[in-house]
C-alpha cells in the first residue's frame, strides 16, 4: 500500500495556484488526484501524487518557492486530530515528541527524526512516498510547517538557529528570508531544523491541565502512533551515524542500550539483520544523492559512511549491477 497523506496538507492550494497563474484543475489531474477531495480536510490522497502535484505547480508558475507560500496558509488545525492533543502539551518537547510519534495520524510519508548533543536539537525531515517523486516542494512545505507548529508554542518572533535545505539556493530567498531568517543552509546533507535544546523545554503558557484527561483520550483514540520496532530505530540511527563514519552494529547496539548478541535477536524477530538494514538505508540515500546529481561521488560516498569513493563504487556495483556513474534510476 502506498503511503497517503492527509487533503489538509494541500489546503489553500487551488486558490494559491490559480491566484498565480496556473490552470490548477489540469494540474491536479495530471498529478493523479481528484480535485474535488481537496476540498474535504479529512480525505486521504495518495503522498506521491500530492509532492508530485507542489513540483509541477512550482514549476508551471515559476515559483521555487510554491511549498514555502502553501506553507503561510496552514494552521495547526491542519493536523486534525492530533492538534488538539498538541494545544494542552505542557512544553514544546512533549509536544514535538507527539508529533513524530503520531506522524502517521496526519502524513504516512513525512518521517522526523530528532537528535540532540551540546545543547542543540536538529530536527531531520524525510519523505518517502514509496516511489520516485520530487521532493523539494515537499520538504520545503514540512519544514516551514514544523516551524510554524513551534512557534505556537515559542512566539511568532522566534528562530531556528539554522534551517537546512537539501538542494541549492533559489534565486530569489525573499520568501525563506522572511520565513526562517537569514541562517539559511543549502545543499545540506539534510532538510530540517537546529534548534536550541533549551527551546524544547520551554513551558507551554497557554494549556490548561485540567484538560490533559480528556486529550489524553482523544489521543488513544488517533489510528497509527509511529512503530517503533527494532528495525525503525536502527535505520534511524544508522542513518544519523552515517555520515560520521560511526555506523558499526556495537555502535547501534550501545545507542539503544543493548548488547550487540540482543541487538541481532530483535532484528530477526522482524526477518532483518544488521547488514539488510544498513544496505538498505545506503541503497535508499545512494539513490537520493544521485538523483540530486548536486554531490560528486567522493562526497556521497562519505554520507554513507565509506572509507574511500572505491570501496561505494565497488558496493554500489554489488547492489545494482553497474556503477554510480552509469546508474540511470
Amino acid at each position: 500500500m502506498q503511503p497517503e497523506v492527509r487533503a489538509a496538507s494541500l489546503h489553500g492550494y487551488v486558490d494559491l495556484a490559480t491566484g498565480l497563474g496556473a490552470d490548477a484543475a489540469a494540474l491536479v489531474a495530471d498529478a493523479g488526484l481528484d480535485i474535488a477531495s481537496l476540498a474535504t480536510p479529512d480525505r486521504w490522497i495518495p503522498a506521491a501524487g500530492a509532492a508530485r502535484l507542489l513540483a509541477t505547480t512550482a514549476e508551471a508558475t515559476g515559483r521555487a518557492d510554491f511549498g514555502l507560500l502553501m506553507s503561510q496558509r496552514r494552521r495547526l488545525s491542519t493536523l486534525g486530530p492530533l492538534s488538539v492533543v498538541l494545544r494542552e502539551e505542557p512544553d514544546v518537547r512533549s509536544a514535538l515528541g507527539l508529533l513524530l510519534r503520531y506522524e502517521r495520524s496526519y502524513n504516512e510519508a513525512l518521517h522526523l527524526e530528532v537528535a540532540e548533543a551540546g545543547g542543540l536539537a536538529t530536527i531531520r525531515l524525510r519523505f518517502d512516498a514509496g516511489q520516485p517523486v520530487p521532493t523539494e516542494q515537499t520538504l520545503d512545505l514540512a519544514t516551514a510547517a514544523v516551524v510554524g507548529i513551534l512557534r505556537t508554542f515559542l512566539g511568532d518572533d522566534w528562530q531556528p538557529l539554522s534551517t537546512c535545505f537539501a538542494h541549492p539556493a533559489p534565486a530569489d530567498l525573499t520568501t525563506h528570508l522572511g520565513l526562517f531568517g537569514e541562517r539559511l543552509r543549502f545543499d545540506h546533507e539534510f532538510a530540517g531544523l537546529v534548534v536550541g535544546s533549551a527551546d524544547l523545554d520551554r513551558p507551554n503558557a497557554s494549556s490548561d491541565p485540567a484538560l490533559r484527561p480528556y486529550t489524553q483520550q482523544l489521543l488513544s483514540t488517533l489510528p497509527s502512533a509511529r512503530a517503533e520496532s527494532a528495525v525503525d530505530q536502527v535505520r534511524e540511527l544508522v542513518e544519523l551515524l552515517l555520515p560520521m563514519g560511526r555506523a558499526s552494529v556495537d555502535q547501534v547496539a550501545r545507542s539503544l542500550g543493548v548488547d550487540r548478541r540482543t541487538l541481532h535477536r530483535h532484528l530477526a524477530g522482524h526477518g532483518e539483520t544488521y547488514t539488510s538494514v544498513l544496505h538498505a538505508v545506503r541503497r535508499r540515500l545512494a539513490e537520493r544523492y544521485l538523483a540530486q546529481g548536486r554531490q560528486s561521488l567522493t562526497d556521497i560516498s562519505g554520507l554513507l559512511g565509506f572509507t574511500a569513493p572505491s570501496s561505494f563504487s565497488r558496493w554500489f556495483r554489488e547492489q545494482y549491477g553497474v556503477a554510480p556513474r552509469d546508474w540511470a534510476g
